[in-house]
């Protein structure tokens, strides 16, 4: 065995079908660096899931259309849609969604505030600002759509394509970020101008714009902190709400029914945010189900780079052309080369955490557009030829 082969050989194996057909799995969550694949492996992983028996139910942050594209819909909204397609016959069921943040948002709002109190804080120009803009919002709302979708009980399996960020932590931390940028202290900062009237209304202007700058980059003038003012105001009645489902959400992360998937490409940056986030999964307790090294190129001739090289070399001096011939000798040496250095990179992150299974995914030829893409990278995933 040569030693391409012998590194992959030594790969610690995850079985992902043994993950989506666990009855006892009930949320996956797929995360990484932005564009290493996470979309493409959670909709395909949802995919898999459907046609093996289990009513599964997609949430993409992703606002392009490939997602849709690929699962034959024209497009997808802030709530699930079935996947009805001709010749699309699962054993289970695949519902589909996009996060919408700001609908998201108002619709959090008229559930929890009562139709009066809701109309007030949604026409409240405070909250138009943090509900677009606001730190962590994104990474927010997606843990709030995934708890609503949790608590509805409709599909036994939940699979998340986590916001692409420059740091894996902003999906584990959005819970508590955002509610305690929005916690008791500021609540009475902005509450205290109404009921001490206009000196205190002058009193935050100079006292407290510091603090506001921090957690609203827009902020400008006394306008806007009369707005947050009249915002907090209302959004006191159902602050509690907010950060007990906050609490509920990071339980359900920690739980036994859930399962993180660290997806990242064979190249060094993407590798060493996927360390520090398994790292900081383990920190947290959080239940690692394992790393998928996407976009792979595994080498299937067992023709050495020097080998194929020499023999290229061989075919230029000879008395017969064969420029085709030589054209792909080359580029399988290539293809060896570019193979032993994903492996190097993999056999590092695998000796820094020989307690993390791995899947390795080969890339593909072509971007996946259509059912029959996904369910060849699902059978990837899944390591079924």
């Amino acid at each position: 065995m040569d030693s391409t082969r012998a590194d992959a050989a030594q790969d610690p194996s995850l079985d992902l079908d043994a993950l989506i057909d666990d009855p006892e799995s009930r949320v996956i969550v797929c995360c990484g660096s932005g564009g290493v694949g996470k979309t493409t492996t959670a909709a395909a992983l949802a995919l898999r899931a459907a046609e093996r028996g289990r009513q599964t139910v997609v949430l993409t942050i992703d606002p392009a259309r490939r997602l849709a594209q690929a699962l034959g819909l024209r497009e997808l909204g802030n709530h699930p849609r079935q996947v009805i397609v001709d010749g699309f016959e699962p054993k289970g069921e695949l519902w589909a969604m996009m996060l919408d943040m700001r609908r998201t948002f108002d619709d959090m709002v008229r559930v929890h505030a009562g139709p009066e109190r809701a109309d007030q804080l949604l026409q409240n120009p405070f909250y138009q600002t943090i509900s677009t803009s606001f730190s962590g919002t994104q990474e927010y709302m997606a843990m709030e759509k995934l708890g609503q979708l949790a608590a509805s009980g409709d599909w036994d399996l939940i699979i998340v394509d986590t916001p692409p960020s420059r740091s894996a932590l902003d999906f584990l931390d959005a819970p508590t970020r955002l509610s305690s940028a929005l916690d008791g202290r500021m609540i009475k900062l902005l509450t205290g101008p109404a009921k001490a009237g206009g000196w205190g209304l002058r009193k935050v202007v100079t006292a407290g714009v510091s603090l506001f700058a921090k957690a609203v980059s827009t902020i400008i003038g006394g306008q806007l902190l009369a707005d947050a003012s009249a915002f907090m105001q209302a959004f006191d009645s159902m602050f509690g709400g907010f950060r007990e489902r906050a609490r509920k959400t990071a339980e359900l992360l920690r739980s036994s029914g859930t399962s993180f998937l660290v997806v990242a490409a064979p190249e060094p940056d993407a590798l060493r945010e996927a360390a520090y986030f398994v790292e900081r999964l383990s920190d947290e307790s959080m239940p690692l189900a394992g790393l998928v090294a996407n976009r792979t190129h595994p080498v299937l001739a067992s023709l050495s780079a020097g080998e194929a090289l020499a023999a290229a070399d061989a075919l230029e001096k000879g008395e017969t052309s064969a420029p085709l011939a030589t054209a792909v000798l080359r580029l399988h040496a290539d293809r060896v080369a570019l193979n032993e250095r994903e492996n190097r990179l993999l056999a590092r992150f695998t000796r820094g955490h020989p307690e993390v299974p791995l899947v390795r995914v080969p890339a593909l030829p072509s971007d996946v557009h259509d059912l029959e893409g996904l369910r060849d990278i699902g059978s990837r995933l899944a390591k079924v030829s």
